[in-house]
């Protein structure tokens, strides 16, 4: 779950229930690239705070990996969104997603508090890495039906429906699906004639 500010100061909560998915709010090609923040790789290592490497381990990331991050996460950005659209990916584009796949962090338990940790430095090459396999998994297996785009006519989310009956239809109900609500309410209402004055009394 990951905490998301919208342009206009609203605070709200995503679930993109994947990964690869996740990545693709941290910007991304032409018009998202308003919404960068993988500038520097201190970025990229303050955005994982909040990912599936969390607790984050120390961390050495150049800029060459950033680039490359940042190069794959656009390359899926279209990817995800034809797939969720119901189009089918063109092979060259799933040909190039191949050729960023690497190593991946490796995981130890800590024996004494039972726990997951990473064993570090974790490198920038191997966050890709797991990115990679993590949407490599999506798009070859059973999830890839309920790759979703955020219903809302502004709003391009893409997210893996991870509801039990598969009919989430927002990227969060706190922002879009509240949106559609007041929007839902205010049109059935905004068509109804006044009420009728009561009758006065003689």
């Amino acid at each position: 779950m990951r905490s998301m500010v919208s342009r206009d100061g609203q605070r709200w909560q995503f679930d993109a229930g994947t990964f690869a998915l996740d990545l693709l709010v941290s910007g991304g090609p032409g018009p998202y690239a308003v919404f960068e923040v993988l500038h520097t790789p201190g970025d990229l290592a303050e955005w994982l705070r909040e990912s599936w490497l969390a607790p984050v381990p120390e961390l050495r990331i150049t800029a060459a990996e950033l680039a490359r991050i940042r190069d794959f996460r656009d390359l899926l950005h279209g990817v995800a969104a034809t797939v969720a659209r119901g189009g089918i990916p063109a092979e060259s584009d799933l040909e190039a997603i191949n050729t960023f796949a690497g190593e991946q962090p490796v995981p130890r338990i800590d024996p004494v508090r039972r726990a997951r940790e990473w064993h570090g430095p974790v490198t920038g090459a191997q966050v890709l890495g797991s990115a990679v396999a993590d949407a490599i998994a999506l798009l070859t297996g059973p999830q890839l039906d309920r790759l979703r785009e955020c219903a809302a006519d502004d709003c391009f989310l893409l997210f893996v429906d991870t509801s039990r009956p598969g009919t989430r239809r927002w990227c969060s109900m706190q922002r879009c699906g509240n949106r559609n609500k007041v929007r839902t309410h205010r049109d059935r209402h905004s068509g109804e004639p006044a009420a009728a004055a009561a009758p006065r009394g003689e």
